[in-house]
């Protein structure tokens, strides 16, 4: 139904910044929250944060203060600025588009993109 690419990813020294895009296609964008997800090499995959379509956000404890999460729903696309990168942000990144009606709760109506590797390293 919905198909999501994410780009951005890449290598950065630790303390640097990449930011991530994410575009969506094939529904109606305003009506989904979005997300980013990021899976680290044994690791459980993790909700980094969300946003939904008014722009209110929730991050996770790890990230907050560092990385912010936005959209802009005309161009069907969702951002993920990361600041002051740490090796422990090492993953592959995952933009999630989820029609759920709050930021704590999820639906059956589920997409994920296929990942981006972000990789903090000197």
């Amino acid at each position: 139904q919905v198909q999501l690419v994410e780009s951005g990813g890449g290598l950065v020294q630790p303390g640097g910044s990449l930011s991530l895009s994410c575009v969506a296609s094939g529904s109606i964008f305003s009506i989904y929250i979005m997300g980013w997800y990021r899976q680290a090499p044994g690791r459980q995959r993790e909700l980094v944060a969300r946003i939904n379509s008014g722009g209110s956000t929730r991050y996770a404890d790890s990230v907050k203060g560092r990385f912010t999460i936005s959209r802009v729903n005309a161009k069907n696309t969702v951002y993920l600025q990361m600041n002051s990168l740490k090796p422990e942000d090492t993953a592959v990144y995952y933009c999630n588009a989820n029609r759920s009606p709050n930021l704590s709760t999820y639906s059956g109506y589920d997409y994920w993109g296929p990942g981006t590797q972000v990789t903090v390293s000197s």
